[in-house]
């Protein structure tokens, strides 16, 4: 059955969605984002942000400039909150600034596994795979006319010795150095292989000419308006609610490599709420829309020439995993069998169907995403995973020892009550419903939850402990670890030691899960070249066998790469059926393909 434009508009409206499990608050890191090296989560805590210069702040509540509609595209879906910096080292930058002006050395593709030189012509290691040579591409300028050199390769990645970036890029890069139109990055021992693929397309390159100076401990002081940048569309203005980019007319790539972006301005709304963003969409005022909107599957088979990647279920790409994390400090949790049973107990299917209406996936057992399905043991999961069965999870709750309570719960060993707190952030609703299916799941099992849902810093900061307290949660869902080049991303996040210490800088093994076996296997990953793929899935065996059976982490369902687009003013955007590139305009999207979907995109003939 249809629904009318007016009963889906008033649908949403009861519904008062405010946020979405892909980032609800404006003081919360990028959702979707791709860390570089050493950099926080996505969902981590960010560090406070020094007071920006002057020339940042003030900003008028909006741009009242009128673009030409059939020039202009219209996004919304990364920005929780007004843009307040431009600096590309920084990662709260504005949407945009890595990728549409400033550009990385390669593009890497996770649907195809490939790369593709961008900013640099070619990359290549010396036979021993000690140094790595960069070929700066010939014939780039800046925006300001000066030309693109290897200079200024040397200088970007240099910058990352400054500590106040916070990367790890210098743990395992001994030196960079300029020889003659190249530069060599050598390596301290053992290259971090994975490592160093993910930085050749995750670090922006900056002119040394403007950045030598503000390379300083306060760095994230400068915060750039009006940067020189070498990609495909300049800074234009900024306002509360939105940022406005302008196409760079002398943008190299459209030489060198036929490439053109279709829109002359790209206007990127603010979020305000999820109901406000799906009226924008069916109005016309959004192009593409990269929030979680509830019952999107219904616009999508409603005539709204709305569209999403896929045109049935999944609809979406998958862009991440949400898990279940255990603290495993805390008894019942700290007992691999209670873990097991507990996965046995939850019924994934139940969250994507009753949840999501079909628009994500069930994730595989060892949480690893689609785009990393080769690196999957089928066999091991088979043997080892975890699948939900409600009568196997009470049976083998009794086997480990833990007996029915006169309340139909099972209790703790020594026979205390078991009483397991759910966080998830207050007006997140997806993940709100979510946690009650979960605890519904549990209590069938005999396992009592109870969802509860604080603002979103109370979750950060039980979740994380604080600088004098350990974390105090029971279980959280979570999903940082976003798609890339690399699984070694995703086993660092589950299996990381040294634990961080309690407190906001914690962004990797929240669950507190010691395993000196898993972390060397995880180290070896890292030290693995990522041409070797038969190595590369043996350590991931090895690794799932340890996580199918202390499950330290509970895999759920994989999270969309939300992406609803509208095809009234622009069409020919990525799909299954057509440009398989990526559709998102979070932080490290453009350089993993997103850019393409600009060069694609086609206008609306006038009727």
């Amino acid at each position: 059955m249809q629904l009318g434009k007016s009963r889906v508009l008033a649908l949403l409206a009861a519904a008062s969605i405010v946020a979405s499990a892909c980032g609800s608050s404006s003081a919360s890191p990028t959702p979707g984002a791709t860390p570089a090296p050493g950099t926080p989560a996505p969902n981590a805590t960010p560090a406070p942000t020094p007071a920006p210069e002057a020339s940042a702040t003030g900003l008028p509540a909006t741009d009242t400039t009128v673009y030409p509609r059939e020039q202009t595209l219209y996004t919304s879906g990364k920005q929780w909150g007004a843009p307040s910096t431009w600096n590309p080292l920084d990662g709260n930058a504005a949407m945009g600034v890595v990728g549409l002006q400033y550009e990385t050395l390669f593009l890497y593709d996770p649907i195809k596994d490939a790369y593709t030189p961008w900013l640099a012509s070619a990359g290549a290691w010396d036979s021993a795979k000690t140094t790595y040579t960069i070929t700066p591409r010939t014939g780039v300028k800046w925006s300001d006319g000066s030309a693109f050199t290897a200079a200024d390769v040397a200088f970007s990645l240099n910058a990352y010795q400054n500590k106040a970036l916070g990367s790890t890029l210098f743990n395992f890069v001994d030196k960079v150095t300029v020889a003659g139109d190249t530069v060599v990055v050598t390596f301290k021992g053992t290259p971090a292989y994975q490592e160093w693929m993910s930085s050749l397309y995750n670090l922006p390159m900056v002119p040394a000419a403007i950045f030598t100076a503000k390379n300083t401990a306060d760095i994230f002081k400068f915060t750039n308006p009006n940067g020189v940048g070498t990609g495909p569309y300049t800074y234009k203005t900024a306002a509360q609610d939105r940022m406005v980019w302008v196409k760079n007319p002398n943008w190299w790539a459209t030489a060198a490599l036929n490439l053109n972006v279709a829109p002359t301005y790209i206007v990127d709304i603010v979020n305000s709420s999820n109901n406000v963003a799906l009226g924008q969409l069916l109005s016309g005022g959004l192009d593409l829309d990269n929030n979680y909107l509830p019952g999107i599957a219904q616009i999508v088979n409603g005539g709204y020439n709305v569209t999403t990647y896929y045109a049935g279920p999944p609809y979406m790409l998958s862009g991440n995993t949400a898990w279940l994390v255990p603290n495993t400090k805390k008894k019942p949790l700290d007992d691999p069998a209670f873990r097991k049973a507990l996965a046995e107990s939850i019924n994934p299917q139940s969250v994507v169907v009753k949840d999501y209406g079909n628009i994500v996936a069930a994730a595989d057992p060892t949480g690893l995403l689609p785009v990393w399905s080769k690196y999957i043991d089928t066999a091991q999961v088979k043997a080892l995973g975890s699948p939900f069965n409600t009568a196997k999870a009470k049976a083998d709750l009794k086997a480990a020892g833990y007996k029915l309570g006169s309340d139909g719960f099972v209790t703790n060993k020594d026979g205390s009550a078991i009483k397991l707190n759910l966080e998830v952030p207050d007006g997140w609703s997806d993940w709100m419903q979510a946690e009650t299916l979960i605890a519904a799941d549990a209590a069938l099992a005999g396992i009592k939850i109870n969802p509860i849902h604080p603002d979103y810093n109370t979750v950060v900061a039980d979740r994380n402990g604080t600088d004098k307290a350990a974390p105090t949660f029971d279980l959280v869902i979570n999903n940082d670890v976003q798609i890339g080049n690399t699984p070694w991303t995703y086993y660092d996040y589950i299996f990381r030691q040294p634990q961080i210490a309690a407190g906001p800088a914690r962004n990797r093994n929240f669950e507190q899960y010691d395993n000196a076996t898993a972390w060397a296997l995880v180290q070896k990953l890292d030290q693995t070249p990522t041409d070797d793929l038969a190595t590369m899935k043996s350590i991931c065996s090895q690794l799932q066998k340890i996580q199918l059976t202390d499950m330290p982490i509970i895999p759920l369902w994989y999270n969309g790469e939300w992406s609803q687009v509208s095809n009234n003013v622009w069409t020919n955007w990525p799909s299954d059926k057509g440009a398989q590139i990526q559709p998102a305009t979070w932080n490290g999207y453009w350089q993993m393909g997103a850019i393409y979907m600009l060069t694609n995109l086609k206008a609306v003939p006038k009727s």
